[in-house]
């Protein structure tokens, strides 16, 4: 009956029979069968099917609470009583900067506490690990914040804030960050990114229209670009190219400065899980290390 229950609240989040199946990997007629099992386990019908929308009723949305308690208090029960007995594999995501950045750290701290317990990473950009998480395909991911609200079963803690600065070449003369930007070729941070869109925003702000030579989403990319005279850019101080000196020149933008949020994901149901809660307390460690050195080398 676990696997009904989560349909059913797949159903709830998502409105229809047919984008529950999709999300979670059913067919539309598998989806319905599940709910019309429940139902009759139950002795009541839990949806008004009004054309293709699947609405809870009163007995719908009186069992849904009970429903993620019953899975809830499932998924506890698998939790081992010591850090060292967690088995299995755990699926986190990250962006790419943070993967090449702080994580190496953060998975170094977590096999230390957990050492029997095996990592999957998984790489994407913000939006797709967002509904990987949701869709519980993936169990925490890092990501930048977006501009839209999360989906009410993700949790979020905010990392850090990383502030963009213009990257020019070391051979290009001038300190303006907008003379710079409204006079040289543009290397463009991909627009559809969280990330970009906040380029984009600020572009619009100062009404700037940079001719574009080249749109893509890999800071540590964009950066090489910039390196061999491609054009100027704007990107967040995160990535390896912080590490290996790149060759370019750092220009901060001062009072007109924009950050980037990286919030750590996940679902409500797993924010008080042991093993959730051991890999938050790493993530935080290392950012705060990861600051204090900075500012000490400040």
């Amino acid at each position: 009956m676990l696997r009904e229950l989560k349909t059913f609240i797949a159903v709830t989040q998502d409105g229809t029979f047919a984008a529950a199946g999709q999300r979670i990997g059913l067919t539309q007629s598998a989806v319905s069968a599940q709910i019309r099992g429940l139902e009759d386990h139950l002795g009541m019908p839990l949806f008004d099917r009004t054309g293709r929308a699947a609405v809870l009723n009163a007995a719908g949305s009186r069992i849904l609470p009970m429903a993620e308690q019953i899975l809830d208090i499932f998924a506890n029960m698998s939790q081992p009583e010591s850090l060292n007995d967690f088995r299995g594999v755990i699926k986190i995501g990250a962006i790419s900067t943070f993967q090449t950045g702080m994580l190496p750290k953060v998975l170094l701290r977590l096999h230390q506490n957990a050492p029997a317990l095996e990592t999957k990473l998984v790489p994407g950009v913000s939006f797709h690990l967002l509904t990987q998480v949701d869709a519980g395909n993936i169990d925490l991911a890092i990501v930048i914040k977006p501009g839209f609200p999360l989906p009410k079963d993700l949790h979020s803690e905010t990392l850090l804030n990383e502030p963009f600065v213009l990257i020019v070449p070391k051979n290009l003369d001038g300190e303006d960050p907008l003379t710079l930007l409204r006079e040289n070729p543009f290397i463009r941070y991909d627009r559809t990114s969280f990330g970009g869109r906040m380029v984009s925003h600020f572009l619009r702000r100062h009404r700037l229209e940079p001719k574009v030579v080249l749109e893509i989403d890999e800071i540590d990319a964009i950066v090489k670009m910039v390196e061999c005279g491609l054009g100027v850019a704007l990107v967040p101080l995160a990535g390896l190219w912080l590490e290996r000196q790149a060759s370019v020149r750092v220009i901060p933008l001062a009072e007109m400065v924009f950050n980037r949020e990286l919030v750590l994901v996940m679902r409500h149901a797993n924010r008080q899980s042991p093993l959730h809660i051991l890999i938050g307390r790493c993530l935080h460690d290392v950012v705060q290390d990861s600051l204090a050195l900075v500012k000490s080398e400040g």
